[in-house]
């Protein structure tokens, strides 16, 4: 699985909207709005490459009011919920 995390620069006008139509994507897990550079953070799970280009290159890009976007692939996650899952093991 591909994680990617999207950051989305937006009209301000636009931003509530643009939220409501990415989070109905598929592949779209998370949509958050944010304060900063960006407007929006969009977190991206897809089984391979060509679904994330179809996502964001093909789908997201292509929404009114967006303005710019810049996506990062995950390598690894770390996640405190997983570390001490794996500490509890046996535990019982």
């Amino acid at each position: 699985m591909i994680t990617a995390i999207v950051l989305i620069s937006a009209e301000t006008s636009r931003i509530s909207t643009l939220a409501d139509q990415i989070a109905e994507m598929s592949g779209v897990q998370e949509v958050f709005s944010v304060a900063g550079r960006h407007d929006l953070v969009a977190i991206v799970k897809v089984p391979k490459n060509e679904d994330l280009a179809d996502v964001i290159s093909d789908k997201m890009r292509h929404l009114d009011g967006i303005v710019a976007t810049e996506t990062m692939i995950a390598f690894r996650a770390y996640s405190k919920q997983e570390l001490e899952a794996g500490f509890e093991l046996g535990l019982d």
